[in-house]
């Protein structure tokens, strides 16, 4: 079998780490020449792809792709990947096709539990350009009859992408919106549901998050109370100094639930919390 991967990046990296055994071949896109040698030592063939213009050998490498994974953002303009390669990958017919997407599509319902059957209203620009790159994916699965699994990501987290960073660059804070939660996951989780997901292969979307949304002054208070430091102050939401992106993601408010996940693929969590995950990775701090 024979992996290519648009956008090696955290999640991507973590997914090669899980499945590398299953594969003959793994190819994957990075955006910069300098990053190629990265790829080559996780064992990734690199090819270069802007998202604007086809990029050299891929479109060989798609034609014998049993299984393409694609994690590259969306912009005005569409998918990047359907935009320049939708006749390649239907052509090669992949046995399984996977895009990660976000639980920002959801918007918000003011702490509301939501799962994948609650209608979309994304708020932000990047979430009305998840849902048009979903639905596009979708009707391509249709149209070529291959499958397309949507992976709906939380806040991502795991190695080197932390709380425990933050107290690291001196920049932890305890930000404080009454009644606001957010839903994370742990790289590794998003990895291991991948790869489940790959063994049954479907068109289907999935919540790719953990079992316990929370609010995330109490994730920076508990990693002070691993590191056996004094937690920053609580500083209110509305007084605080956020970027305008920062800012946006306050004011989607909602509980994502993980049922379809555990029930259709019998997914287990190695981190259902925070709690779980902070202390495991305590130990690579």
């Amino acid at each position: 079998m024979r992996l290519f991967i648009f956008g090696t990046g955290f999640s991507s990296k973590a997914f090669v780490e899980e499945v590398r055994d299953q594969f003959d071949w793994i190819g994957g896109t990075t955006r910069s020449p300098e990053k190629a040698d990265a790829l080559r030592n996780l064992g990734v063939e690199p090819f270069i792809f802007d998202g604007e213009t086809k990029g050299e050998g891929i479109a060989d490498a798609l034609k014998t792709a049993t299984h393409v994974l694609v994690s590259i953002a969306p912009d005005e303009a569409g998918d990047p990947v359907l935009n320049q390669y939708a006749s390649e990958i239907a052509a090669a017919k992949p046995q399984w096709i996977g895009y990660l997407s976000t639980v920002g599509v959801y918007g918000n319902h003011d702490g509301a539990w939501v799962d994948e059957d609650t209608p979309l209203n994304p708020v932000s620009k990047r979430s009305v350009q998840r849902v048009t790159a979903e639905e596009s994916w979708l009707a391509f699965a249709q149209e070529n009859d291959v499958p397309v699994q949507i992976f709906r990501l939380s806040g991502i987290y795991g190695p080197g992408r932390n709380a425990f960073e933050n107290f690291k660059k001196g920049t932890a804070r305890r930000l404080v919106k009454p009644g606001q939660v957010f839903n994370r996951i742990h790289v590794a989780d998003i990895a291991g549901a991948l790869k489940a997901a790959m063994a049954k292969p479907s068109t289907r979307v999935f919540n790719v998050t953990d079992d316990e949304p929370a609010p995330p002054q109490d994730v920076v208070a508990f990693a002070a109370q691993l590191l056996g430091v004094e937690a920053p102050p609580e500083i209110p939401f509305e007084t605080a100094d956020l970027s305008p992106m920062a800012r946006s993601f306050y004011g989607e408010n909602k509980r994502v639930s993980n049922q379809r996940l555990k029930e259709e693929l019998g997914f287990t969590f190695r981190y259902p919390d925070y709690r779980t995950a902070l202390k495991a990775l305590l130990k690579t701090v």
